[in-house]
């Protein structure tokens, strides 16, 4: 009797670790919340080896259709427009679309070391700037207000997505708010993963 209750403990602490773990395992693939953590923090680091166009294609296979910004921002425009300076980066990718009537817009950064808050400070007064300017364009203001600065060790990254928010225009302008901020957070997911790989 005593065999067959130590074995059921075993097996029930068996099952309970297994389960437990596996839950660990998928709640870490499901969301990893945009910690913003310094590489060293982040278990494994994060990579920086990763291209630009890997961590585009990361974003644009989350977003797929939802992925407007379609042209390229020179090195001239990210200096002049963002604020973001030569000097302050490796490597960065930029897109904003063509048509000037739509806003969104990814910047990934790979700032020189030393340099993360630099770029980030850049995006920031950017990105305040934005919103003000903004305020005469209500088609525009939710999806602005919506944008997102997220670190990553060395990668600075600014968000502004959203694509077609006319349905939730005839909502609110907090329901488009509530959709851009829910597509900037799939996209700095994607990103995050593809950095963390």
């Amino acid at each position: 009797m005593k065999k067959k209750i130590v074995c059921l403990l075993l097996v029930s602490v068996i099952a309970l670790t297994a389960v437990g773990c596996s839950s660990n395992k998928n709640n870490g693939n499901n969301h990893l919340g945009n910690t913003g953590m310094p590489g060293s923090e982040a278990e494994g680091g994060y990579n920086q080896d990763i291209t630009m166009q890997e961590l585009k294609e990361a974003v644009v296979a989350i977003l797929a259709e939802n992925y407007w910004p379609n042209m390229e921002i020179d090195a001239a425009s990210l200096e002049e427009i963002y604020g973001i300076k030569p000097d302050m980066y490796e490597d960065y990718f930029a897109e904003c679309p063509s048509i000037n009537v739509n806003v969104d817009t990814l910047i990934i950064v790979k700032a020189k070391e030393g340099q993360e808050e630099n770029v980030k400070n850049a995006l920031e007064e950017y990105r305040e700037r934005n919103i003000s300017e903004n305020m005469q364009y209500p088609m525009n203001l939710g999806k602005v207000q919506a944008s997102r600065i997220e670190v990553f060790d060395r990668y600075v990254c600014f968000v502004q997505l959203g694509a077609d928010t006319t349905a939730a225009m005839d909502v609110s302008e907090e329901a488009v708010v509530d959709q851009c901020l829910e597509e900037n957070e799939r996209a700095l997911d994607a990103i995050e993963k593809a950095l963390l790989k």
